[in-house]
């Protein structure tokens, strides 16, 4: 459902958008310490002690830190050192949050010890009222950047002389 509406919302933003292979973009609200804890929620879960993994389904919500990450399904790969996560590789549909920052996807792969986040599958990306979509997305959690590739589309809302307070 959030996907139809963010879809309907960029529909509505006018087509003076600006279309590229490749974009690099700030994506402060995403900075983030990659060792705070990691706290997952979901209706069940599944441990596999042969493969070190534990499969979380039905309304996963994922937090570490300011940000959030939903989806239906989270596999949970662990080290080999227990009790420390390696990788999350999320499926489904997923929505990452981080304050005013909101990005969508089908699949996201969170690997926490490089501090990077790769989503890929119908990027929907919106900071504020600036919308970007791509078919793949790279987080880097330290710096707090974003690089877009596969068919970039940007829409930037102008704003009109009143907001900027300017004019007459």
């Amino acid at each position: 459902m959030m996907r139809l509406v963010l879809a309907a919302a960029l529909a509505a933003l006018p087509l003076s958008a600006m279309a590229q292979q490749g974009a690099q973009v700030q994506f402060g609200g995403m900075q983030q310490d990659t060792r705070a804890p990691v706290e997952v929620t979901a209706d069940h879960l599944q441990v596999n002690q042969s493969d070190g993994t534990a499969l979380y389904t039905g309304n996963v919500i994922i937090a570490q830190g300011d940000m959030r990450l939903s989806a239906p399904r989270v596999l949970v790969v662990y080290a080999e050192a227990a009790g420390r996560i390696e990788r999350l590789e999320a499926t489904g549909g997923v929505v990452m949050v981080s304050g005013s920052e909101a990005a969508e996807a089908e699949r996201a792969d969170y690997n926490i010890e490089a501090g990077q986040v790769v989503m890929s599958g119908n990027v929907l990306l919106t900071q504020g009222p600036n919308a970007l979509t791509s078919e793949r997305m790279t987080v880097d959690l330290e710096d707090g950047t974003a690089r877009m590739s596969g068919r970039v589309k940007t829409v930037l809302q102008q704003q009109d002389d009143a907001q900027t307070g300017g004019g007459q």
